[in-house]
């Protein structure tokens, strides 16, 4: 099998190989398609999780709405009771 690089990723094939991480343009090459699959492999498991969690949320029942207001107000409690805590 022959493959075309671009000249930029020629010099960095070259450039692994030169520093003695790896032995030849073959062993990068597999490296970097070894990487690949794993990558490729962990956004797939990542996409299950995500599918597998958007499903549970739609079957857990009623949405309860959000109440900015009580947000803001415990945010602003515990705010004070951090700068309350800094004081000397």
């Amino acid at each position: 099998m022959n493959i075309s690089l671009t000249p930029q990723l020629e010099e960095l094939v070259k450039k692994k190989v030169e520093s003695g991480l790896y032995g030849s343009a073959s062993e990068v090459m597999r490296e970097a398609l070894r990487l690949l699959d794993e990558r490729d492999r962990i956004h797939t498991m990542r996409i299950e999780e995500l599918r597998a969690e958007i499903k549970q949320g739609l079957n857990s029942g009623a949405p309860t709405p959000l109440d900015i207001g009580a947000i803001k107000a415990r945010g602003r409690k515990r705010l004070a009771a951090e700068r309350e805590k800094a004081k000397p």
